[in-house]
């Protein structure tokens, strides 16, 4: 019983050392909440014109765990090449946060 007790105060100690030293799962926002982020904003735009009848839409996604793991391609090649985009208009993105426990970023690349 008092190794439980000693392993569950160590394992508070490290997630309050990890928390308040900024270790967690976290993405690129322009703004980021402590308990909770979902924004969307622009990332980049081009001089290249698109007609809506010929608009293609291209995501990639990157994820992190707990700031321990973290995979994925969040690229606009990616994106881009996921929709066959080859001449780029606009770049967007999609941040959530949860908890600082999972964190995870979506690049959207509108063109034709």
């Amino acid at each position: 019983m008092k190794y439980v007790k000693l392993f569950m105060l160590f394992a508070l100690l490290v997630c309050a050392v990890t928390y308040l030293t900024g270790c967690f799962a976290l993405a690129q926002s322009p703004v980021l909440g402590t308990v909770y982020t979902d924004v969307k904003a622009p990332l980049a735009v081009t001089s290249n014109t698109m007609t809506k009848d010929k608009m293609l839409k291209g995501e990639a996604v990157a994820a992190s765990y707990l700031g321990l793991i973290a995979v994925g391609d969040a690229s606009i090649k990616t994106a881009a090449n996921s929709a066959g985009i080859t001449k780029i208009h606009h770049v967007d993105y999609h941040t959530t946060n949860i908890l600082g426990i999972v964190a995870k970023i979506t690049v959207t690349v509108y063109g034709e």
